[in-house]
Protein backbone atom coordinates (compact mmCIF):
# COMPACT_ATOMS: atom_id res chain seq x y z
CA UNK A 1 0.00 0.00 0.00
CA UNK A 2 1.33 3.04 -0.94
CA UNK A 3 0.23 5.00 1.89
CA UNK A 4 1.75 2.60 4.26
CA UNK A 5 5.14 2.52 2.30
CA UNK A 6 4.85 6.69 2.79
CA UNK A 7 4.30 6.37 5.95
CA UNK A 8 7.60 4.24 6.99
CA UNK A 9 9.71 6.08 4.75
CA UNK A 10 9.00 9.22 6.46
CA UNK A 11 8.74 8.03 9.86
CA UNK A 12 12.42 6.04 9.23
CA UNK A 13 14.17 9.49 7.70
CA UNK A 14 12.90 10.92 11.26
CA UNK A 15 14.39 8.64 13.56
CA UNK A 16 17.81 8.30 11.42
CA UNK A 17 18.19 12.29 11.82
CA UNK A 18 17.25 11.77 15.58
CA UNK A 19 19.45 8.50 16.26
CA UNK A 20 21.38 10.63 19.36
CA UNK A 21 18.29 10.90 21.55
CA UNK A 22 18.80 6.87 22.16
CA UNK A 23 22.60 7.86 23.07
CA UNK A 24 20.86 10.65 25.45
CA UNK A 25 18.81 8.08 26.53
CA UNK A 26 21.57 5.40 27.46
CA UNK A 27 23.42 8.07 29.05
CA UNK A 28 20.75 9.37 31.00
CA UNK A 29 19.69 5.75 32.40
CA UNK A 30 23.40 5.31 32.96
CA UNK A 31 23.24 8.18 35.11
CA UNK A 32 20.27 7.45 37.08
CA UNK A 33 21.87 4.30 38.09
CA UNK A 34 24.87 6.09 39.77
CA UNK A 35 22.84 8.30 41.39
CA UNK A 36 20.16 5.88 42.22
CA UNK A 37 23.34 3.52 44.04
CA UNK A 38 25.34 6.55 45.48
CA UNK A 39 22.77 8.65 46.03
CA UNK A 40 19.73 7.32 47.67
CA UNK A 41 18.72 10.54 49.32
CA UNK A 42 18.17 11.84 45.90
CA UNK A 43 16.20 9.09 44.24
CA UNK A 44 12.79 11.07 44.57
CA UNK A 45 14.17 13.94 41.92
CA UNK A 46 16.11 11.38 39.82
CA UNK A 47 12.66 9.61 39.10
CA UNK A 48 10.81 12.82 38.21
CA UNK A 49 13.89 13.90 36.25
CA UNK A 50 13.69 10.44 34.11
CA UNK A 51 10.10 10.45 33.95
CA UNK A 52 10.13 13.79 32.47
CA UNK A 53 12.81 12.70 29.84
CA UNK A 54 10.61 9.74 29.03
CA UNK A 55 7.84 11.70 27.90
CA UNK A 56 9.46 14.34 26.39
CA UNK A 57 11.07 11.53 24.37
CA UNK A 58 7.49 9.67 23.42
CA UNK A 59 6.30 13.25 22.33
CA UNK A 60 9.30 13.53 19.99
CA UNK A 61 8.38 10.01 18.61
CA UNK A 62 4.32 10.85 18.11
CA UNK A 63 5.46 14.10 16.62
CA UNK A 64 7.77 11.85 14.29
CA UNK A 65 4.11 9.68 13.75
CA UNK A 66 2.24 12.29 13.09
CA UNK A 67 4.93 14.17 10.53
CA UNK A 68 4.76 10.77 9.04
CA UNK A 69 1.00 10.83 8.48
CA UNK A 70 1.32 14.63 6.77
CA UNK A 71 -0.36 15.94 10.10
CA UNK A 72 2.36 19.06 9.87
CA UNK A 73 1.21 21.56 11.98
CA UNK A 74 0.40 19.93 14.98
CA UNK A 75 3.65 17.66 14.29
CA UNK A 76 5.73 20.97 14.20
CA UNK A 77 4.38 21.99 17.50
CA UNK A 78 4.69 18.89 19.38
CA UNK A 79 8.26 18.58 17.86
CA UNK A 80 9.52 22.07 19.54
CA UNK A 81 7.48 21.16 22.85
CA UNK A 82 9.38 18.13 23.30
CA UNK A 83 13.14 18.60 22.26
CA UNK A 84 12.75 21.97 24.57
CA UNK A 85 11.27 19.61 27.66
CA UNK A 86 13.79 16.97 26.68
CA UNK A 87 17.03 19.42 26.76
CA UNK A 88 15.49 20.68 30.13
CA UNK A 89 15.23 17.13 32.06
CA UNK A 90 18.59 16.53 30.46
CA UNK A 91 20.62 19.60 32.08
CA UNK A 92 18.30 18.95 35.09
CA UNK A 93 19.80 15.28 35.37
CA UNK A 94 23.14 16.46 34.25
CA UNK A 95 23.11 18.86 37.33
CA UNK A 96 22.00 16.50 39.90
CA UNK A 97 25.16 14.55 38.87
CA UNK A 98 27.79 17.12 38.74
CA UNK A 99 26.45 18.64 41.97
CA UNK A 100 25.71 15.81 44.31
CA UNK A 101 27.84 13.16 42.89
CA UNK A 102 31.08 14.31 40.83
CA UNK A 103 31.94 17.46 43.31
CA UNK A 104 31.61 15.79 46.30
CA UNK A 105 33.65 13.14 45.19
CA UNK A 106 36.30 15.29 44.65
CA UNK A 107 35.66 16.85 48.01
CA UNK A 108 34.44 20.03 46.45
CA UNK A 109 31.03 20.91 48.34
CA UNK A 110 29.49 23.81 46.95
CA UNK A 111 26.36 25.88 48.05
CA UNK A 112 22.84 24.34 47.06
CA UNK A 113 21.07 27.80 46.00
CA UNK A 114 24.59 27.74 43.61
CA UNK A 115 22.80 24.16 42.03
CA UNK A 116 19.60 26.01 41.51
CA UNK A 117 21.25 29.33 39.91
CA UNK A 118 23.59 27.51 37.50
CA UNK A 119 20.35 25.00 36.45
CA UNK A 120 18.58 28.22 35.90
CA UNK A 121 21.32 29.97 33.78
CA UNK A 122 20.79 26.61 31.94
CA UNK A 123 17.35 26.21 31.11
CA UNK A 124 17.64 30.20 30.25
CA UNK A 125 20.77 29.20 27.84
CA UNK A 126 18.78 26.37 26.71
CA UNK A 127 15.44 28.31 26.33
CA UNK A 128 17.33 31.16 23.94
CA UNK A 129 19.39 28.53 22.03
CA UNK A 130 16.31 26.70 21.10
CA UNK A 131 14.23 29.76 20.30
CA UNK A 132 17.25 31.03 18.24
CA UNK A 133 16.94 27.04 16.12
CA UNK A 134 13.79 27.30 15.86
CA UNK A 135 13.93 31.01 13.95
CA UNK A 136 13.10 33.54 16.30
CA UNK A 137 14.46 36.90 15.86
CA UNK A 138 16.54 37.59 19.63
CA UNK A 139 17.37 40.95 18.78
CA UNK A 140 13.82 42.42 20.03
CA UNK A 141 13.96 40.68 23.12
CA UNK A 142 17.46 41.69 23.73
CA UNK A 143 16.87 45.39 23.14
CA UNK A 144 13.68 45.63 25.33
CA UNK A 145 15.27 43.17 28.32
CA UNK A 146 16.12 46.31 30.30
CA UNK A 147 12.23 46.93 30.83
CA UNK A 148 11.60 43.58 31.34
CA UNK A 149 14.21 43.05 33.88
CA UNK A 150 12.82 46.23 35.81
CA UNK A 151 9.17 45.03 35.71
CA UNK A 152 10.20 41.51 37.22
CA UNK A 153 12.60 42.94 39.59
CA UNK A 154 9.41 45.32 40.70
CA UNK A 155 6.71 42.98 40.63
CA UNK A 156 9.02 40.36 42.06
CA UNK A 157 10.85 42.11 44.78
CA UNK A 158 10.06 39.60 47.35
CA UNK A 159 11.08 36.38 45.58
CA UNK A 160 14.31 38.28 44.71
CA UNK A 161 14.91 39.45 48.08
CA UNK A 162 14.93 35.76 49.20
CA UNK A 163 16.90 34.33 46.54
CA UNK A 164 19.41 37.12 47.76
CA UNK A 165 18.85 36.15 50.98
CA UNK A 166 19.22 32.70 50.90
CA UNK A 167 22.97 33.55 49.13
CA UNK A 168 23.91 35.67 51.85
CA UNK A 169 23.14 33.19 54.81
CA UNK A 170 25.19 31.10 52.74
CA UNK A 171 28.38 32.69 51.34
CA UNK A 172 28.66 34.37 54.80
CA UNK A 173 28.04 31.17 56.51
CA UNK A 174 25.96 32.28 58.78
CA UNK A 175 23.69 29.13 58.82
CA UNK A 176 24.62 26.02 57.00
CA UNK A 177 22.84 22.74 56.69
CA UNK A 178 22.87 20.48 59.84
CA UNK A 179 23.14 23.78 61.98
CA UNK A 180 20.67 23.86 64.77
CA UNK A 181 18.98 27.50 65.40
CA UNK A 182 15.95 29.32 66.83
CA UNK A 183 13.87 31.89 65.23
CA UNK A 184 11.57 33.34 67.17
CA UNK A 185 9.58 30.08 68.98
CA UNK A 186 11.24 27.71 66.17
CA UNK A 187 13.52 25.06 67.10
CA UNK A 188 15.20 22.67 64.62
CA UNK A 189 17.81 21.64 62.67
CA UNK A 190 18.48 23.16 59.36
CA UNK A 191 17.77 20.41 56.42
CA UNK A 192 18.23 22.52 53.38
CA UNK A 193 18.82 25.89 51.84
CA UNK A 194 16.90 26.99 48.99
CA UNK A 195 16.57 29.97 46.61
CA UNK A 196 13.31 31.33 48.13
CA UNK A 197 13.52 29.20 51.45
CA UNK A 198 15.66 28.00 54.62
CA UNK A 199 13.55 24.38 55.50
CA UNK A 200 14.00 23.67 59.26
CA UNK A 201 12.87 19.78 60.75
CA UNK A 202 11.71 20.26 64.75
CA UNK A 203 12.18 17.86 67.19
CA UNK A 204 8.24 17.17 66.74
CA UNK A 205 8.43 16.19 63.00
CA UNK A 206 7.56 19.01 61.44
CA UNK A 207 9.34 21.02 58.93
CA UNK A 208 8.82 24.70 58.99
CA UNK A 209 9.79 26.74 55.91
CA UNK A 210 10.77 29.94 56.67
CA UNK A 211 11.43 32.31 53.69
CA UNK A 212 14.79 33.53 53.53
CA UNK A 213 13.92 37.91 53.39
CA UNK A 214 12.08 36.72 57.09
CA UNK A 215 15.79 35.39 58.37
CA UNK A 216 17.99 38.57 57.22
CA UNK A 217 15.74 40.48 58.58
CA UNK A 218 15.17 39.24 62.18
CA UNK A 219 17.50 37.78 64.62
CA UNK A 220 18.10 34.05 65.03
CA UNK A 221 20.17 31.72 67.25
CA UNK A 222 22.76 28.83 65.60
CA UNK A 223 22.65 26.42 68.75
CA UNK A 224 25.65 24.58 69.89
CA UNK A 225 27.74 26.86 67.57
CA UNK A 226 31.29 28.20 69.20
CA UNK A 227 34.18 29.48 67.32
CA UNK A 228 37.04 26.79 67.71
CA UNK A 229 34.57 24.62 70.31
CA UNK A 230 32.89 21.41 69.70
CA UNK A 231 29.14 21.79 69.08
CA UNK A 232 27.16 21.29 72.61
CA UNK A 233 24.83 22.96 74.19
CA UNK A 234 24.50 24.29 78.02
CA UNK A 235 21.89 23.53 79.31
CA UNK A 236 19.76 24.60 82.95
CA UNK A 237 18.08 22.62 85.09
CA UNK A 238 16.44 24.26 88.37
CA UNK A 239 15.29 22.75 91.30
CA UNK A 240 14.97 24.42 94.73
CA UNK A 241 15.35 23.54 98.56
CA UNK A 242 14.41 24.24 101.68
CA UNK A 243 16.48 27.09 103.88
CA UNK A 244 17.07 24.31 106.52
CA UNK A 245 19.90 23.05 104.41
CA UNK A 246 23.54 25.07 103.67
CA UNK A 247 23.76 26.12 100.20
CA UNK A 248 27.32 24.64 100.04
CA UNK A 249 26.35 21.07 100.76
CA UNK A 250 23.66 21.36 98.25
CA UNK A 251 26.03 22.50 95.70
CA UNK A 252 28.30 19.93 96.17
CA UNK A 253 25.67 17.23 96.05
CA UNK A 254 24.30 18.36 92.85
CA UNK A 255 27.80 18.63 90.65
CA UNK A 256 29.25 15.44 91.93
CA UNK A 257 25.79 13.60 91.01
CA UNK A 258 26.29 14.64 87.38
CA UNK A 259 30.10 14.88 87.26
CA UNK A 260 30.32 11.58 89.14
CA UNK A 261 28.38 9.49 87.14
CA UNK A 262 28.49 9.22 83.33
CA UNK A 263 25.40 10.52 81.89
CA UNK A 264 24.70 9.92 77.43
CA UNK A 265 25.58 13.19 75.82
CA UNK A 266 26.63 15.06 78.59
CA UNK A 267 30.08 16.40 77.99
CA UNK A 268 33.06 16.17 80.23
CA UNK A 269 34.73 19.44 79.60
CA UNK A 270 33.03 22.06 80.52
CA UNK A 271 31.64 20.03 83.68
CA UNK A 272 28.80 20.53 85.26
CA UNK A 273 28.22 23.44 88.10
CA UNK A 274 25.82 24.29 90.64
CA UNK A 275 24.51 27.87 91.37
CA UNK A 276 22.34 29.05 94.07
CA UNK A 277 20.38 31.36 91.69
CA UNK A 278 17.70 33.07 93.62
CA UNK A 279 15.33 33.71 97.01
CA UNK A 280 12.03 32.51 97.32
CA UNK A 281 9.50 33.20 100.88
CA UNK A 282 10.07 28.68 101.34
CA UNK A 283 13.04 27.74 99.39
CA UNK A 284 16.49 28.78 97.38
CA UNK A 285 16.12 28.37 93.88
CA UNK A 286 19.47 26.10 92.07
CA UNK A 287 20.64 25.79 88.71
CA UNK A 288 22.44 22.61 87.77
CA UNK A 289 24.46 23.56 84.47
CA UNK A 290 25.62 20.93 82.07
CA UNK A 291 26.47 21.21 78.63
CA UNK A 292 24.86 18.65 76.10
CA UNK A 293 26.73 17.05 73.03
CA UNK A 294 23.59 15.44 71.01
CA UNK A 295 21.61 19.07 70.43
CA UNK A 296 18.67 16.62 69.11
CA UNK A 297 18.56 14.93 72.76
CA UNK A 298 17.88 17.81 75.10
CA UNK A 299 15.15 17.13 76.86
CA UNK A 300 15.77 13.45 77.42
CA UNK A 301 19.14 14.30 78.68
CA UNK A 302 17.67 16.92 80.78
CA UNK A 303 15.29 14.10 82.25
CA UNK A 304 18.30 11.81 83.26
CA UNK A 305 20.22 14.92 84.78
CA UNK A 306 16.63 15.60 86.75
CA UNK A 307 16.80 12.31 88.02
CA UNK A 308 20.24 12.16 88.87
CA UNK A 309 19.82 15.43 90.98
CA UNK A 310 16.81 13.85 92.74
CA UNK A 311 18.31 10.76 93.85
CA UNK A 312 21.32 12.49 94.77
CA UNK A 313 19.52 14.89 97.26
CA UNK A 314 17.41 11.94 98.52
CA UNK A 315 20.34 9.94 99.82
CA UNK A 316 21.54 12.41 101.45
CA UNK A 317 18.64 13.17 103.29
CA UNK A 318 17.63 16.40 101.15
CA UNK A 319 13.86 16.64 99.94
CA UNK A 320 12.45 19.10 97.39
CA UNK A 321 10.30 21.60 99.26
CA UNK A 322 6.61 22.36 98.55
CA UNK A 323 4.16 25.11 99.78
CA UNK A 324 3.79 24.95 103.53
CA UNK A 325 3.10 26.38 106.79
CA UNK A 326 4.81 25.44 110.07
CA UNK A 327 2.67 26.26 113.47
CA UNK A 328 3.77 25.93 116.96
CA UNK A 329 1.18 24.83 119.12
CA UNK A 330 2.48 25.51 122.55
CA UNK A 331 0.89 25.76 126.14
CA UNK A 332 1.99 27.96 128.86
CA UNK A 333 3.49 24.97 130.72
CA UNK A 334 5.19 23.00 128.21
CA UNK A 335 8.92 22.90 128.05
CA UNK A 336 9.20 22.96 124.13
CA UNK A 337 11.26 25.81 123.87
CA UNK A 338 13.23 26.00 126.60
CA UNK A 339 14.32 22.34 125.77
CA UNK A 340 15.21 23.86 122.19
CA UNK A 341 17.11 26.51 123.88
CA UNK A 342 18.82 24.00 126.40
CA UNK A 343 19.88 21.46 122.97
CA UNK A 344 21.02 24.70 121.59
CA UNK A 345 23.30 25.75 124.51
CA UNK A 346 24.21 22.34 125.05
CA UNK A 347 25.91 22.04 121.35
CA UNK A 348 27.36 25.40 122.02
CA UNK A 349 28.84 24.41 125.09
CA UNK A 350 30.40 21.58 123.33
CA UNK A 351 32.00 24.01 120.68
CA UNK A 352 33.13 25.92 123.58
CA UNK A 353 34.86 22.76 125.27
CA UNK A 354 37.50 22.36 122.30
CA UNK A 355 38.84 25.21 122.46
CA UNK A 356 41.81 25.53 125.00
CA UNK A 357 41.74 29.00 125.91
CA UNK A 358 38.56 28.08 127.79
CA UNK A 359 39.91 24.91 130.05
CA UNK A 360 39.23 27.16 133.28
CA UNK A 361 36.26 28.38 132.88
CA UNK A 362 33.02 27.09 135.07
CA UNK A 363 29.75 25.38 133.29
CA UNK A 364 27.74 28.17 134.53
CA UNK A 365 30.33 30.73 132.21
CA UNK A 366 30.45 28.20 129.49
CA UNK A 367 26.68 28.51 129.07
CA UNK A 368 26.52 32.12 129.69
CA UNK A 369 28.99 32.53 127.02
CA UNK A 370 26.87 30.01 124.97
CA UNK A 371 23.87 31.91 124.55
CA UNK A 372 25.77 35.03 123.20
CA UNK A 373 27.63 32.89 120.63
CA UNK A 374 26.63 33.95 117.54
CA UNK A 375 26.38 31.21 113.95
CA UNK A 376 28.67 32.14 111.73
CA UNK A 377 28.68 30.04 108.09
CA UNK A 378 31.02 30.90 105.26
CA UNK A 379 31.36 29.66 102.10
CA UNK A 380 34.11 28.73 99.80
CA UNK A 381 36.31 31.70 99.29
CA UNK A 382 34.01 34.09 101.66
CA UNK A 383 36.84 36.29 103.38
CA UNK A 384 36.72 35.11 107.13
CA UNK A 385 40.01 37.55 108.32
CA UNK A 386 41.84 40.00 106.99
CA UNK A 387 45.45 41.12 107.67
CA UNK A 388 45.44 44.01 109.66
CA UNK A 389 41.88 44.39 110.11
CA UNK A 390 40.83 45.46 113.40
CA UNK A 391 38.36 42.80 115.04
CA UNK A 392 37.08 41.95 118.48
CA UNK A 393 36.34 38.44 118.01
CA UNK A 394 37.07 34.80 117.30
CA UNK A 395 35.67 32.32 115.67
CA UNK A 396 34.95 28.80 116.82
CA UNK A 397 35.42 26.25 113.91
CA UNK A 398 32.85 23.57 113.98
CA UNK A 399 33.59 22.03 110.35
CA UNK A 400 35.04 22.86 107.11
CA UNK A 401 38.48 23.66 106.63
CA UNK A 402 40.45 27.38 106.08
CA UNK A 403 43.54 28.58 104.48
CA UNK A 404 45.48 30.95 106.43
CA UNK A 405 47.58 33.40 104.02
CA UNK A 406 50.51 35.55 105.08
CA UNK A 407 49.85 39.16 103.09
CA UNK A 408 53.58 40.38 101.48
CA UNK A 409 54.81 43.45 100.89
CA UNK A 410 54.54 43.00 96.99
CA UNK A 411 50.95 42.53 97.16
CA UNK A 412 51.22 38.73 97.11
CA UNK A 413 49.99 36.02 99.40
CA UNK A 414 52.22 33.07 101.14
CA UNK A 415 49.68 29.81 102.45
CA UNK A 416 51.03 29.67 106.40
CA UNK A 417 48.76 26.91 107.66
CA UNK A 418 45.45 25.30 107.47
CA UNK A 419 43.06 24.76 110.15
CA UNK A 420 40.13 22.20 110.64
CA UNK A 421 37.14 21.47 112.19
CA UNK A 422 37.87 22.29 116.11
CA UNK A 423 39.91 24.77 115.70
CA UNK A 424 39.58 28.26 116.44
CA UNK A 425 41.32 31.63 115.53
CA UNK A 426 41.31 35.03 116.30
CA UNK A 427 42.08 35.05 120.07
CA UNK A 428 44.06 38.27 120.00
CA UNK A 429 41.82 40.08 118.33
CA UNK A 430 39.04 38.90 121.48
CA UNK A 431 41.78 39.01 124.09
CA UNK A 432 44.26 42.44 123.17
CA UNK A 433 42.58 44.23 120.52
CA UNK A 434 45.76 43.43 118.21
CA UNK A 435 44.92 43.65 114.42
CA UNK A 436 44.62 40.14 112.72
CA UNK A 437 48.05 39.01 111.64
CA UNK A 438 47.33 37.15 108.65
CA UNK A 439 44.48 36.58 106.43
CA UNK A 440 42.08 33.66 106.45
CA UNK A 441 39.74 32.32 103.14
CA UNK A 442 37.27 29.61 103.57
CA UNK A 443 38.82 26.50 101.23
CA UNK A 444 35.24 25.09 101.65
CA UNK A 445 31.78 25.37 103.30
CA UNK A 446 32.77 26.05 106.99
CA UNK A 447 30.46 26.65 109.84
CA UNK A 448 31.83 28.63 112.90
CA UNK A 449 30.43 30.33 115.90
CA UNK A 450 31.22 33.89 116.74
CA UNK A 451 32.06 35.08 120.42
CA UNK A 452 32.54 39.27 120.74
CA UNK A 453 34.32 40.97 122.96
CA UNK A 454 30.76 42.21 124.58
CA UNK A 455 30.02 38.51 125.33
CA UNK A 456 33.30 37.66 127.31
CA UNK A 457 33.63 41.17 129.22
CA UNK A 458 30.76 39.89 131.82
CA UNK A 459 32.63 36.77 132.62
CA UNK A 460 36.14 38.40 133.26
CA UNK A 461 34.47 41.24 135.62
CA UNK A 462 32.87 38.44 137.73
CA UNK A 463 36.17 36.52 137.60
CA UNK A 464 39.08 38.72 136.93
CA UNK A 465 41.99 36.14 137.76
CA UNK A 466 40.63 34.15 134.38
CA UNK A 467 42.52 36.56 132.54
CA UNK A 468 46.02 35.07 134.39
CA UNK A 469 45.46 31.67 132.70
CA UNK A 470 44.25 33.30 129.34
CA UNK A 471 47.26 34.81 129.33
CA UNK A 472 49.44 32.20 130.13
CA UNK A 473 48.01 30.32 126.98
CA UNK A 474 48.77 33.11 124.84
CA UNK A 475 52.01 33.50 126.17
CA UNK A 476 52.32 29.76 125.19
CA UNK A 477 51.46 29.73 121.61
CA UNK A 478 53.43 33.07 120.85
CA UNK A 479 56.63 31.04 122.99
CA UNK A 480 55.99 28.05 121.07
CA UNK A 481 56.71 29.86 117.66
CA UNK A 482 59.47 32.04 118.79
CA UNK A 483 61.65 28.92 120.31
CA UNK A 484 61.30 27.32 117.02
CA UNK A 485 62.56 29.96 115.35
CA UNK A 486 65.27 30.78 117.51
CA UNK A 487 65.79 27.46 119.86
CA UNK A 488 66.32 29.37 122.88
CA UNK A 489 68.55 27.55 126.28
CA UNK A 490 66.41 27.15 129.21
CA UNK A 491 67.18 29.99 130.92
CA UNK A 492 66.48 32.26 128.00
CA UNK A 493 63.09 30.47 127.21
CA UNK A 494 61.59 30.69 130.74
CA UNK A 495 62.88 34.22 130.52
CA UNK A 496 61.10 34.75 126.97
CA UNK A 497 57.80 33.02 128.47
CA UNK A 498 57.42 35.32 131.24
CA UNK A 499 58.08 38.43 129.49
CA UNK A 500 55.08 37.34 126.78
CA UNK A 501 53.18 36.87 129.59
CA UNK A 502 53.34 40.25 131.20
CA UNK A 503 52.92 41.68 127.84
CA UNK A 504 49.58 39.85 127.34
CA UNK A 505 48.66 39.88 130.95
CA UNK A 506 48.74 44.00 130.26
CA UNK A 507 47.21 44.18 127.30
CA UNK A 508 44.31 41.90 128.83
CA UNK A 509 43.87 44.44 131.64
CA UNK A 510 44.03 47.26 129.39
CA UNK A 511 41.54 46.14 126.56
CA UNK A 512 38.76 44.89 129.31
CA UNK A 513 39.30 47.76 131.46
CA UNK A 514 39.84 45.55 134.29
CA UNK A 515 41.14 47.93 137.86
CA UNK A 516 42.14 44.94 140.10
CA UNK A 517 43.79 42.59 137.49
CA UNK A 518 47.41 43.47 138.68
CA UNK A 519 46.95 42.66 141.74
CA UNK A 520 45.10 39.75 141.53
CA UNK A 521 47.09 38.27 138.57
CA UNK A 522 50.25 36.44 140.92
CA UNK A 523 52.26 37.83 138.45
CA UNK A 524 55.84 39.58 139.55
CA UNK A 525 55.08 43.29 138.75
CA UNK A 526 58.62 43.57 137.09
CA UNK A 527 57.75 41.50 133.99
CA UNK A 528 54.66 43.71 133.29
CA UNK A 529 56.99 46.52 132.58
Amino acid sequence: MPELEHFWHSFGIFAQQHDHFGLLLIVALIIAALLWRWRPQDRKPVTTTLLFLTIALLGLALSGVLAALDIKSFATGLYEVSIFAGGMAAIRLFGLFLFRLILPLCRINLLRILEDLAELAGYVTWLMVHLHAAGLDLSGIITTSAVMTAVLAFSMQDTLGNILGGLALQLDNSIKVGDWIKVDDVNGRVTDIRWRSTAIETRNWETIVIPNSLLMKSKFSVIGRRRGQPLQWRRWIYFDVGYEHFAGKVIDIAQNAVRNGRIANVADAPAANCLLMDFSPSSSRYALRYWLCDIEADDVTDSQVRGRVYAALQRAGISLPYPQYHIHMTNKDDQYEQNKRLRRIKERMDALQQVELFNTLHGDELAEIAERLVYTPFVQGDLMMRQGAIAHWLYIIISGVADVFLELPDGGRRRIDTIHGGCFLGEMGLMTGDPRSATVIAQSEVLAYRLDKDSFQNVLDNRPELAVEISKLLASRRFSVDNAQQQLDSESAAQLMAQHQSTFLGQIRSFFGLESFARLSGVNPSCEN
